[in-house]
């Protein structure tokens, strides 16, 4: 496994940020995190807070599902 830089992170970030949301809502998604108090590990802990395991594995096995679909 290989390091990457920080520039190179960012540039991969924003990459995978507009493919999904849209150039517009990728800048949209950063200044909304940028002008907040955000605590990501925070929002990670309690993202499936109220999912079982079995849950969350069902959910993500539909989404991979979907992914190989289209």
């Amino acid at each position: 496994m290989t390091i990457k830089a920080d520039a190179e992170i960012k540039v991969l970030g924003f990459e995978a940020l507009s493919r999904h949301l849209g150039l517009v809502e990728a800048e949209r998604f950063i200044a909304l995190v940028q002008r907040e108090k955000f605590d990501y590990t925070q929002w990670r802990q309690n993202l499936f807070a109220e999912l079982s395991g079995e849950e969350i594995s069902s959910q993500a096995m539909a989404f991979q599902r979907r992914k190989q679909s289209e």
